[in-house]
């Protein structure tokens, strides 16, 4: 097998940006690369996060992998941007770096920050992604008994009345099959991590099976 016979990936969500990988990222990358890893989508969490991100994704793309990067305050992060959106944020969506606004999104599992909140922050991430004509990268965790949060169902009605959105990735995709079926329907792409592993995932293995292979991505979620 050649070199061009291999696989080529693409990494569609992690973050180089952690601490983990602060030791070691120029081997991170040299051994990614080894592995046939060809691009890699940096994502962010919040203001610093985004221009870490786009940092990197300038600095380190000489290792052979192609680096791009996102902005944005995941919902861990909404109640830090609650009362504005930092202005960094959609200075640095121009930058050619970022490809994506992200992670953005609700995570009624944690409950890091209020749901109000999520849904205001998740809102003006919306809106501003519609403005620059970027992709969003949408984090969503349902709680732990879906009938108390429903972060699936809240999120696919707020995307549907953003009909300027440029589409998108449902990172870590942790739905069932109508979850999958409603994000498909608005035109994202279901992205599989780690969890489709779990041998109590059959749900998420059912959305697995369910999605056309053109409109699944596969991701590290690294360090995770």
């Amino acid at each position: 097998m050649t070199a061009d016979d291999r696989v080529r990936l693409f990494d569609s969500h992690c973050h180089l940006d952690m601490e983990e990988f602060r030791g070691d990222l120029d081997g991170v990358l040299s051994r990614a690369k080894a592995s046939g890893v060809c691009r890699a989508l940096l994502a962010a969490c919040d203001e610093a996060s985004s221009a870490d991100v786009v940092r990197i994704s300038g600095e380190k793309s000489g290792f052979g992998v192609e680096l791009w990067a996102s902005a944005g305050i995941h919902p861990h992060e909404a109640d830090s941007a609650a009362r504005s959106l930092p202005d960094s944020l959609p200075r640095l969506s121009e930058r050619r770096e970022v490809v994506a606004i992200g992670e953005i999104g609700l995570d009624y599992y944690y409950d890091n920050s209020p749901r109000d909140v999520q849904k205001d922050v998740f809102e003006r991430q919306l809106e501003w992604a519609g403005r620059a004509k970027k992709p969003i990268l949408v984090h969503l965790r349902n709680a732990k008994d879906r009938a108390s949060g429903d972060a699936y169902s809240d999120a696919m009605s707020m995307i549907k009345n953003h009909p300027d959105l440029s589409g998108g990735v449902i990172h870590c995709f942790s739905g069932d099959v109508a979850d999958a079926r409603a994000a498909l329907d608005l035109g994202f792409y279901v992205s599989f991590a780690g969890p489709v592993t779990y041998p109590s995932a059959a749900t998420l293995r059912e959305a697995a099976v369910f999605a056309p292979l053109d409109r699944i991505l596969c991701e590290t979620d690294s360090p995770y």
